[in-house]
């Protein structure tokens, strides 16, 4: 595994557990003392709720500074994936059949006329 790989695990485990941690906090302020529907259960709520706050700030941030990184390349990519930008590449792996150039037309310029 390299980096860019043990970063998206890592990118995907903080999301699916920020989903699972936004889920638990109650509107209510119950936190999750709401979920069984009797917040005494919990001796220290005000404590579950602040440390529930603390791990879904803390999981945001590892979310979001993984997403950016992710997402400009600063992990790095590995050179075989990345395509030359003078070539065409062949889904085979093949040689280009025509050499990209700026001054190739991509596009025609007229239209064929109708018959």
């Amino acid at each position: 595994m390299d980096v860019t790989q043990i970063a998206q695990f890592i990118w995907a485990g903080s999301a699916l557990f920020l989903i699972i941690l936004v889920i638990l906090h109650s509107p209510k302020g119950d936190g999750i003392g709401g979920i069984g529907g009797q917040a005494q259960l919990f001796t220290s709520a005000k404590t579950a709720e602040t440390t529930l706050n603390r791990v879904t700030w803390l999981l945001s941030v590892i979310f979001m500074s993984l997403t950016v990184a992710l997402a400009a390349g600063w992990l790095g990519t590995p050179s075989a994936n990345v395509a030359p930008s003078d070539a065409i590449i062949q889904p085979d792996g093949s040689e280009p059949l025509v050499p990209v150039t700026p001054d190739a037309p991509t596009i025609p310029q007229t239209l064929p006329a109708e018959e």
